[in-house]
């Protein structure tokens, strides 16, 4: 890396040298609107079932009306229903609605289930059957998108803390940094760098706009990306992208002079060579395209075959799901030798779905 020579003294910089993405103030609290509606629509209902699960009670003369599931996206399945009861001399209403991920092509059996330490709190036999489905469903949904609104947050409060440092003097110190992206659009060159190629790299990541004619002072290549040269601001978090003309440093002219001195060779006739240029995609050959294609579908195989095996072979219950649906979409011959393996173990029970007989109850 070629030495930029900086006055020994605390400089200042630019404004707005470190930039907020604009997807930001619009994904943050989309992602964390769409968190919050999946926990006030499915949370209360899994909490619910969860608590009937406790000690539940089958009412055979229960009555499920207008009961339908609806399937989207091939993978989540809405049902809903209206359930009356009566139980104890007393009569109860409520409708139940519930989400879970399945495959099942076909129509749902469900019966009426109650709690029998809160005989008001009713569901479905099926919510029941798809109770650790739902959970793991939510909690999916919940962490990647609470998880991302957060870091969205924390990201946004990081860049507007080192904003608010940049204000101040302070010693330079130059660091090289990879271009990880860049776009032009209207006359602004969005560019998005990683701190992590310098001897005492943080792999944090920033992003910055430079203006009309504005290029960043590239210095060379690393993993095929463009090298661009930075500047740790004090104690600041992130680096500070430079541009080449070095106007976001506080400097005179006769100092701007001689730390661009080293970099003298990258300009032609008086004008800044062009040093982001867009690269063609490498083509990935095709048998490696192949491999990389069975080598993962093997690997997904294999995963849903040892998670079936443990699922008939040890599941701590036979309401499991999604081992359920696994050994219900296995050939007759591995789902009959899965439902043995689980009557072995739970035979005095209700039958799973995928081993339930004609009457939606006994074994096969």
């Amino acid at each position: 890396m070629s030495a930029l020579a900086l006055p020994n003294r605390p400089l200042g910089l630019a404004r707005d040298v470190i930039s907020t993405p604009r997807a930001y103030f619009w994904a943050t609290p989309v992602i964390l609107a769409l968190t919050i509606f999946m926990l006030v629509w499915e949370g209360p209902g899994v909490v619910r079932d969860f608590q009937i699960s406790q000690n539940p009670l089958v009412l055979e003369d229960g009555d499920v009306r207008n009961g339908q599931c609806k399937t989207r996206k091939a993978i989540f399945t809405d049902c809903e229903a209206q359930l009356v009861y009566s139980y104890k001399g007393r009569n109860y209403s409520s409708d139940v609605e519930v989400m879970f991920v399945d495959f099942h092509v076909g129509d749902y059996e469900t019966g009426l289930v109650i709690s029998a330490d809160h005989p008001e709190l009713a569901t479905m036999t099926l919510a029941l059957d798809k109770l650790w489905n739902r959970i793991i469903t939510l909690a999916v949904f919940v962490v990647l998108l609470g998880g991302s609104s957060l870091a969205m947050v924390f990201l946004a409060l990081r860049i507007w803390r080192v904003r608010r440092q940049l204000r101040q003097p302070a010693r330079l110190t130059a660091v090289p940094v990879e271009i990880t992206a860049f776009d032009r659009k209207r006359n602004i060159l969005s560019i998005t760098y990683n701190d992590k190629i310098a001897d005492d790299k943080t792999g944090r990541s920033a992003y910055t706009r430079m203006r009309s004619g504005e290029e960043p002072l590239v210095i060379g290549e690393a993993n095929g990306k463009a090298v661009g040269l930075a500047v740790r601001h004090g104690n600041t978090a992130l680096p500070v992208l430079l541009d080449d003309r070095l106007q976001r440093i506080d400097l005179s002219a006769e100092e701007r002079a001689t730390a661009l001195a080293p970099f003298a060779h990258q300009r032609e006739d008086g004008r800044t060579a062009p040093v982001l240029i867009e690269e063609p995609g490498k083509t990935v050959p095709l048998r490696k395209r192949l491999r990389a294609f069975f080598a993962t579908l093997l690997l997904i195989v294999a995963g849903v075959l040892g998670f079936w095996l443990w699922y008939v072979t040890s599941s701590p219950t036979q309401f499991q799901s999604p081992g359920m649906d696994i050994n219900n979409l296995m050939p007759a011959p591995l789902n009959r030798w899965g439902c043995d393996q689980l009557k072995k173990r739970f035979g005095q029970d209700r039958a799973p779905f995928g081993c339930v007989a004609g009457d939606y109850t006994s074994w096969k």
